[in-house]
């Protein structure tokens, strides 16, 4: 199954002075248990769009399906298919309200109905996986924590949702380059633990690029175009159109492709980069040999 937008236009403060037209008339299948990666410049429409993949707002027209079911309908179905998408907004540590970081992370989960051992489970899967001990960490207030761990809380609110959707929008905004890479790594982990379906909004090509199994590129409340990372980034026009650039490491290889190192352009990681460098580099050093002999 699959989350389905399709055809929704949204307009803001429609039939005023401030009318806008946020979204216009976007297209798109989020595949089950990938990681589906949404990017745009600011004002292009992405953190609008998010916002319709679990009701959180109605589109003007269009209509969004969760596993088949139109969220806008009434109904029992309609309220778990909205229920199955959790949403982590930018800066999620303002969201927090509780008295205790595991009163603010059982929120959720006591709001479904689950049992009193139910929720105390998922509160420690959940801080677990942001890395904050429970022992030393749920009964402070989260507003007495870091800035830090003010977000691992605020994400890990939602993740003790287990939603089958988790929807992050610019979840390492912020952080320090090693603070992106543990976030990143403990997302990824959670999506292969977990097995659930990421949509991961970003700025950051490189993350896309490493972390993304499709990317949606977002321009002007349309969608310029969608594919995987290596079908995206090889359209570098459309890239740059919209505002974006390709991950740092392709400028890299380009510039060492433009110095003479026999590499191929089209490298969008640090992995594949160490690779062609290295093969370069022992290509080289195998013909500087073979002269001398």
């Amino acid at each position: 199954m699959s989350i389905e937008v399709r055809n929704i236009s949204y307009i803001y403060m429609p039939k005023s002075p401030y009318e806008r037209l946020a979204l216009d008339d976007v297209t798109i299948t989020i595949p089950e248990g990938k990681i589906t990666a949404i990017a745009g410049h600011t004002g292009s429409g992405k953190s609008t769009l998010i916002q319709h993949l679990n009701g959180l707002i109605s589109p003007s027209q269009g209509c969004v399906l969760v596993d088949g079911v139109d969220i806008a309908a009434k109904g029992q179905a309609a309220r778990q298919a909205r229920r199955s998408v959790g949403m982590v907004f930018q800066y999620p540590e303002h969201q927090l309200f509780e008295e205790t970081v595991e009163q603010d992370i059982a929120f959720g989960p006591k709001n479904y109905g689950l049992t009193p051992e139910e929720v105390k489970e998922r509160v420690r899967f959940a801080m677990d996986f942001v890395q904050l001990d429970y022992e030393e960490y749920s009964q402070r207030s989260p507003f007495q924590l870091s800035g830090g761990q003010m977000r691992r809380t605020a994400i890990a609110g939602v993740v003790a949702l287990r939603p089958k959707y988790l929807v992050l929008d610019e979840p390492t905004a912020g952080l320090d380059p090693k603070g992106r890479e543990e976030l990143m790594q403990r997302i990824l982990k959670l999506h292969r633990q977990e097995k659930n379906t990421i949509v991961l909004v970003s700025h950051s090509m490189d993350d896309i690029a490493k972390f993304a199994d499709n990317v949606v590129i977002m321009n002007r409340g349309r969608v310029l175009m969608e594919g995987t990372p290596r079908e995206v980034f090889v359209r570098e026009d459309f890239i740059r159109q919209a505002g974006l650039d390709v991950p740092q490491i392709t400028n890299i290889v380009k510039a060492l492709k433009a110095g003479g190192m026999d590499i191929p352009s089209d490298i969008y990681t640090m992995d594949e980069a160490v690779d062609a460098i290295v093969r370069a580099m022992r290509g080289k050093n195998r013909a500087g040999g073979a002269e001398k002999c």
